[in-house]
Parts: C-alpha cells; sequence; structure tokens
C-alpha cells in the first residue's frame, strides 16, 4: 500500500515579504519558516525573483519543526543592511540550527560587506566584527545547492557541529583584500561534501577547523584567496582533531596558497592525519603546498612554543603548475612532534613563466617518502 506524503508550497511575498530591496522581510520569511515547521508533511517556501531585504539576525530553528523536510527554494536575492553596525549584535546573519533535512536550491545571498572591510582596512578601529552570512550549525542530512554568496562580511558559508552536509554548485565572491571572508568553512563537522564550487575571496577558499572527519572536496576553482587550508589549529589546548580529509580536482590561480596545514606554535591535544590531496593544478600560486607549525595570525603576541597539533599521514598526488616563488614545497614542522608519514608523488610544479625548476624546503620530518619531488632539509 502507497503511503501519501503531504506537501505544501510557502510564497514568501503572500506573507508579507517585499521585493524592492528596501523594506525589511524578515519577519515574513520567519512566518513561512513556523508555517513549514508546523506542517508535518514535505514544505516548500518559495523565494520569487527581486530583493529581499534582511535587516536583522534570523535564526530558523529545527527544534520544534514537525516537517519531514523543508527546502528554500530561492530565485532572487536577500540582501543585508548596508549599515554593518545593524548586523552587530550576534555573530551570524542567517543562522539554521538544530535542523534535519533541510535544502536551499538556487539564490543569492548579498552582505553588502564593502563598508565593514573599508573601516577594518583603514586600521582605525571602531570598526564591529562582522557576522558570517550563512550557518549550519548542530543541523545534520542538509543540502546547499546553486547558492551564490557574495560580499560577506566574514565567513561566507560556515558549517559546524552537523552531519552529512552537501555543498555543491556554490559560487562565492569577495575582493582580495576583504579581511577574513572565507569562503567555506567546516568545524566540529562530519560527512561533509563540497562538490563544484567557484570561489573567490580575501581568505581561504576552504578552511577546515578542529574536530572535521570524513570531508570530501572536490571540483574547486580557487582565486583570489588563500587557497584550501586545514587550520588553523592549536589554537586552544584541547581541541578534537582532524582525520580523514581528501582535496581531489582543484585549480588554484594567483592565491597565496594551495594547498595548506597551519597550527599555532604552542601546546594542543589535537592531530592531523589520513589527508589526501590529488590532481590539483597551480596557477602562479605563492606557496603550492604548505605545512606550517609556526602559524600566528598577526606579528604580536606570537607563541614561540612547539606546535602540540602532530601531523601524519599526508599524501599529495598529482600536483602540478607554476609557483610565484622559488620554493614550491615548504614543509615547516616541530621538531618534538615531526610531521611523519609524507607522501609525494607526481608533484611537478615550475617558477612561473620561465618554467625552471624550483626547490622544496623540509625542516623536521620524518618517514617521507618523495617521487617527482625533491626536499632539502634545513
Amino acid at each position: 500500500m502507497a503511503i501519501s506524503v503531504s506537501s505544501i508550497q510557502i510564497n514568501v511575498v503572500k506573507l508579507g515579504a517585499n521585493s524592492d530591496g528596501r523594506t525589511d522581510s524578515s519577519k515574513a520569511f520567519l512566518k513561512a519558516w513556523e508555517s513549514a515547521c508546523s506542517s508535518p508533511g514535505l514544505s516548500t517556501i518559495n523565494v520569487p525573483k527581486g530583493r529581499y531585504l534582511i535587516g536583522s539576525l534570523i535564526t530558523f530553528s529545527g527544534a520544534q519543526c514537525k516537517s519531514s523536510a523543508i527546502t528554500f527554494r530561492i530565485y532572487g536575492t536577500l540582501v543585508a543592511p548596508t549599515n554593518y553596525f545593524k548586523l552587530s549584535k550576534k555573530q551570524n546573519w542567517i543562522m539554521f540550527h538544530r535542523t534535519n533535512r533541510v535544502s536551499i536550491i538556487g539564490g543569492t545571498l548579498d552582505a553588502r560587506g564593502s563598508g565593514l572591510w573599508a573601516c577594518k582596512n583603514a586600521g582605525k578601529g571602531g570598526c564591529p566584527t562582522g557576522v558570517t552570512s550563512l550557518q549550519f550549525s548542530n543541523s545534520k542530512n542538509v543540502l546547499v545547492s546553486g547558492l551564490t554568496s557574495l560580499d560577506s562580511q566574514m565567513f561566507h558559508i560556515v558549517v559546524h557541529e552537523c552531519n552529512n552536509v552537501k555543498l555543491q554548485g556554490t559560487k562565492i565572491r569577495a575582493i582580495e583584500d576583504s579581511p577574513n571572508t572565507d569562503g567555506i568553512h567546516i568545524s566540529h563537522s562530519s560527512n561533509v561534501r563540497v562538490m563544484n564550487a567557484n570561489i573567490g575571496t580575501g581568505d581561504d577558499c576552504v578552511s577546515i577547523g578542529p574536530g572535521s572527519t570524513n570531508l570530501w572536496v572536490q571540483n574547486i576553482t580557487c582565486g583570489p584567496g588563500h587557497g584550501i587550508s586545514i587550520g588553523s589549529l592549536g589554537r586552544f589546548s584541547n581541541e578534537p582533531g582532524v582525520q580523514n580529509i581528501t582535496v581531489s580536482t582543484a585549480t588554484f590561480t594567483g592565491t597565496q596558497n594551495g594547498v595548506r596545514i597551519k597550527t599555532w606554535a604552542k601546546p594542543s591535544t589535537g592531530f592531523v592525519k589520513g589527508v589526501m590531496f590529488q590532481h590539483l593544478k597551480m596557477v602562479d600560486v605563492q606557496n603550492p603546498v604548505i605545512i606550517d607549525q609556526q602559524y600566528c595570525n598577526g606579528k604580536k603576541n606570537c607563541p614561540h612554543m612547539g606546535s602540540g597539533i602532530k601531523v601524519s599521514d599526508v599524501t599529495y598526488q598529482d600536483i602540478r603548475g607554476t609557483s610565484a616563488s622559488k620554493v614550491a614545497v615548504t614543509f615547516k614542522c616541530n621538531k618534538d612532534k615531526p610531521c611523519s608519514g609524507i607522501k609525494m608523488r607526481g608533484v611537478t610544479v615550475k617558477h612561473g613563466d620561465s618554467k625552471a625548476a624550483v626547490k622544496s624546503e623540509c625542516a623536521n620530518v620524518v618517514g617521507v617518502s618523495i617521487a617527482g619531488a625533491g626536499c632539502n632539509s634545513n
């Protein structure tokens, strides 16, 4: 016997949302969410074409939801206030918390972050920290497909304490000197897939934080930005480790780094192991391959102790292209906990247009297996 599942369609305009880009539509979006949550079947929240001002920090909470699945189908653009102080009270502009089976299909988030970036870059102080455009927290079975995120004040998309998340076909844009505008940040989460993304920011295209396990990152176009980074790790003494990470089939163009592992130079219980970087193309990248266990964000108050993060079982396979510097591979590891089990296969990076050979520099690496790249100890 077939079991029928009810399905409802909700239009935010019918609940009071205005597509003029000036009228705050936050309440209408929350009403749509409440209606979807109260339905025991499948719910679709439709956002028609137009620009919808989300003028306050809003949280879509799934704690009391009866719905079996909720889909946001977005044809328009959600815009933040031009006055960045209006979003300065919390950390996130749009938050999904404790949700299950939520999808976001299409649409654009325009956080209008340029004013805040200018404030920060002026160095005069008095600027708020800024907010993440979109965060999923304590959620599971999440799908984001075809979403565009523009000019976030801080991180564009954050996945925190989540399980079974798929981000596909995302486009993320911020200018090269926009501070802390990471494209996708993942932390304390498992079974996350990032597929077919085009990311250009002022920070990491993808950053992987503590407690991340079973991640798959594939078909990424990165640039401008700081590359794809595991870390920073070890900022706090008691951190969960990072393991089973695959980054495959990515192109880095004019980025500060290609693939990087970065850890603070101070004690920590964390670790990095079981990492595969494969099928990567570098185009004029400053540091194509780097492990930096002396990371410090800023020049003041930097710790100078050995990093407590143990890095092991990392494979670099089929990495090709050009380096903007003469040192294409840097392993700057901790002498007390050396990097181990580092494997390199088919790493053929040349120096810029000259196509001259590049150097590799290694410090405190044991058990390294290298084919196609030298490693000069220092």
